[in-house]
């Protein structure tokens, strides 16, 4: 999950990420003001999750731009944390927060195995 941690790390100072995990799933919380879910693709690929969004500006006709500091997209590339399945992702937007979660893989169920005694055949 480090690598995850680090790769947050260095998206822009004008993204805010917030990274949570429980004992199933990770959830990964993105601030992306004016992004709806039409603007946002996610797709996780080769042990990777792919962001890419971009917003849109209503800039009425009346005014011009002094200064434009707010990016227009996100091409974000993350690394998944080694325990996390890459199937079985889920992700919204709401008001331009992504919530994107991803499922922790199975450790597996233990099984019982019946042992026969050889001597008793």
């Amino acid at each position: 999950m480090s690598a995850l941690r680090g790769a947050l790390r260095d998206l822009p100072d004008t993204v805010f990420a917030d990274l949570l995990e429980s004992e199933d799933a990770y959830l990964l919380v993105i601030d992306l003001p004016g992004v709806t879910a039409e603007t946002v693709d996610v797709t996780v690929e080769d042990r990777r999750i792919r962001i890419e969004a971009r917003r849109e500006k209503d800039v009425p006709p009346e005014f011009r731009y002094v200064t434009e500091d707010r990016s227009l997209f996100l091409d974000a590339d993350l690394p998944l944390p080694r325990d996390a399945a890459s199937e079985g992702g889920s992700a919204s937007v709401d008001r331009g927060v992504l919530e994107l979660r991803v499922p922790k893989r199975g450790e597996g169920t233990a099984t019982n195995i019946e042992i026969d005694d050889a001597d008793d055949e």
